[in-house]
Formats: structure tokens, C-alpha cells, sequence
């Protein structure tokens, strides 16, 4: 079981849109539950997009909110005003940062970014690295075959059994906390 308190929750979601209103519904239910439960909203520092909805949500219900984002994508992305922000020079200072100052993660839709973002923690958590909670806020289906293709990946025995189990799946934001909470109390599976 995971010892580490539950304070912040980073989002990881689309920098675009999508092409449903859906997507950005779901990004400001998710702001408002974070901040609904007391806790912080840690993301990519984006104004645009899903990520920029779930951010400015957050604040906008009184919750705090810390951006981290490279010094190159300000420009295209854009700052929130009215947030803790902090600049970085890469990508990867940008992940490591939102690693560290969260204590679960929440996957809403999103493209490259996003899987790359849900991998690297998954793949954190299969080697022991964190015991933090990966909650999939799977809108709509939308992460159906992303769940489809993992379970494919451990039958074939490149990954091994338990990996889906690193993530807990919900259908709406609404079920994100608890989520998030009963995850971190669930004993540790060995690989």
C-alpha cells in the first residue's frame, strides 16, 4: 500500500480540443473535482486545449493549480494567468516535474503526448519506480483501444500480467477521486 498522501493530482489530456464537446466537458468536471477535494491540479502549463479547460476549471473553483512547461512552447501554448507556473528548458524536465510534484496521475483524451505521458508512467509503475494511482477517465470509450492493445501486450508476453491492473479505469470525472483513493490503498502486486 501506497504511504504517500493523496495532494495532488497531475492531468494528463490533449493540448488540442477533439473533435467532440464532450472532451471539454469531461477536462472541467475533472479541474472541478480536484479542486472540489482540496487538491492540486499539476499539468502541462498549456492554456490551450483540454489542458488549459482542466486548469482554468481548477482555478476557477478556487483549487491551486501548478503548471510546468518548457520555455520553447510558451509561445504556442500559452500561461494561465492567475497560477503557479514554473519554466523548464525540455520535455523531459517538463515530465519529470510533473512526476514529482503529483501523487496520482488522471488520464483524460488526448493525443501522442498524453499516451507518451501514460506509458512512461505505467511503465514507472511495472518496475517498481512509483506506487502512484493512474486513473483513465475513459470519456465515451475513448481509451477502449489503448486498454485493448495493453491486454494484447501481456497476453503475448511482452509485459507482464498485472500491467492493466497499474491502471484503474472510470467512465466519468465524477469517480476520479475516489478512484484515485482507493488505488493508493490496494496492496502492491509483485511483477
Amino acid at each position: 500500500m501506497s504511504e504517500h498522501p493523496l495532494n495532488s493530482i497531475c492531468v494528463y489530456c490533449g493540448s488540442r480540443f477533439g473533435e467532440r464537446d464532450i472532451y471539454s466537458q469531461v477536462a472541467k468536471e475533472t479541474g472541478e473535482a480536484i479542486a472540489g477535494a482540496g487538491m492540486r491540479l499539476v499539468f502541462g502549463g498549456g492554456a490551450q486545449g483540454l489542458m488549459g479547460v482542466a486548469a482554468a476549471a481548477a482555478r476557477d473553483a478556487g483549487g491551486k493549480v501548478l503548471g510546468i512547461i518548457p520555455s520553447f512552447l510558451q509561445a504556442q501554448e500559452g500561461l494561465l494567468d492567475n497560477i503557479e507556473s514554473r519554466e523548464v528548458e525540455t520535455m523531459h524536465e517538463r515530465k519529470i516535474g510533473l512526476f514529482d510534484e503529483s501523487d496520482a496521475f488522471a488520464v483524460l483524451p488526448g493525443g501522442i503526448g498524453t499516451l507518451e505521458e501514460m506509458v512512461e508512467v505505467m511503465s514507472w509503475s511495472s518496475l517498481a519506480i512509483h506506487r502512484k494511482p493512474i486513473i483513465v477517465i475513459n470519456t465515451d470509450g475513448y481509451w477502449n483501444p489503448f486498454i485493448e492493445l495493453i491486454d494484447h501486450v501481456c497476453k503475448e508476453g511482452f509485459a507482464y500480467p498485472g500491467l492493466p491492473r497499474s491502471l484503474t479505469v472510470v467512465d466519468h470525472p465524477g469517480q476520479l477521486i475516489e478512484a484515485a483513493r482507493r488505488a493508493q490503498k490496494e496492496p502492491i502486486e509483485k511483477m
